[in-house]
């Protein structure tokens, strides 16, 4: 039995893929990019969300707790993440919700039942499932059973990849994906190390490789104020398009700050501290530097 651990399964999706869709989301990933909107994706197991905001201080959480885990004092509640162990027991005593686990071990039947729940709507729209996360294919095994499992079922499949994974799992991934979302964070080396955590080169060999398997991409490249947001990085990225050839949009997903409250609810730093949108005439601006640059369909999402 394949199990993996998935953070959420998001219903009525429209901008993962062509129509309605299902995106499911694994935990874990190797990168470490700074602006990061998903950090519950990041690590592999379990974590549990604190907030702070909607806790009232009733202390029914640390009466579930075995592991002394919560303790209230005069500057109110605090929660001891060295002691957790994410069983869940205390969110379950929580009559406000400030407490929750983020990430469940799931079959890959239990997934695919669940998803299939909305099959009329994928068959009236062109829809169907999309994998996220984290990094969806840091959970090889499990991403691609249930890609391979959802196309048994007769359904559309489409993937957001960073394309930072072995080769063979990219292969096998592709053999039952219809459509990669392939993001495209930095194109500069040196900065991509220093703002993703890793290396290029990988990704690099990935696309290529998806380009020589004829698999459809849509670009996905997010615009990241004092990070990305310069002239050539967006010329690199229509030039990338442009050598793979199986490119179908270049989609640009302007920043937003909603993972900064997610950092603070897991008690983790954020290394982008931005709590200000990119203003839309700024995003449409690079939008159209882009569009100047390669004929296909450039989209702000």
């Amino acid at each position: 039995m394949t199990m993996g651990t998935v953070f959420d399964i998001q219903h009525f999706c429209v901008d993962d893929g062509p129509g309605i869709r299902t995106t499911v989301f694994l935990k874990g990933c190797p990168l470490r990019c700074v602006w990061c909107h998903n950090p519950e994706g990041l690590e592999a197991k379990p974590q549990m969300f604190f907030h702070a905001d909607k806790c009232v201080l009733c202390g029914r959480c640390a009466d579930a707790c075995e592991r002394n885990g919560h303790v209230f004092t005069e500057d109110g509640h605090i929660l001891e993440r060295k002691y957790c162990i994410h069983c869940g027991t205390c969110a379950e005593a929580c009559p406000t919700d400030a407490l929750r686990v983020t990430g469940k071990e799931m079959t890959v039947e239990e997934v695919l039942a669940d998803v299939l729940s909305d099959k009329p709507f994928y068959e009236t729209s062109g829809g169907g499932m999309t994998l996220s996360g984290g990094e969806p294919l840091s959970q090889g095994k499990f991403a691609c059973s249930l890609l391979k499992a959802a196309k048994d079922a007769g359904l559309n499949t489409c993937i957001e990849t960073s394309g930072f994974c072995p080769e063979s799992v990219l292969e096998e991934a592709a053999a039952y994906t219809d459509l990669f979302l392939l993001d495209v964070k930095e194109t500069d080396d040196v900065r991509h190390k220093q703002f993703i955590g890793v290396e290029r080169d990988r990704i690099l060999r990935n696309a290529r490789r998806l380009s020589e398997l004829q698999k459809p991409i849509i670009l996905r490249c997010p615009v990241i104020p004092g990070c990305n947001d310069r002239e050539e990085h967006f010329r690199q990225i229509a030039a990338l398009a442009a050598e793979l050839g199986t490119v179908r949009e270049i989609h640009l997903e302007p920043y937003h700050p909603f993972g900064i409250d997610k950092y603070e609810s897991l008690g983790i730093e954020p290394a982008y501290m931005n709590r200000v949108f990119m203003p839309k005439e700024q995003a449409e601006k690079w939008r159209q530097l882009l569009q100047n640059c390669t004929e296909l369909p450039v989209v702000i999402s």
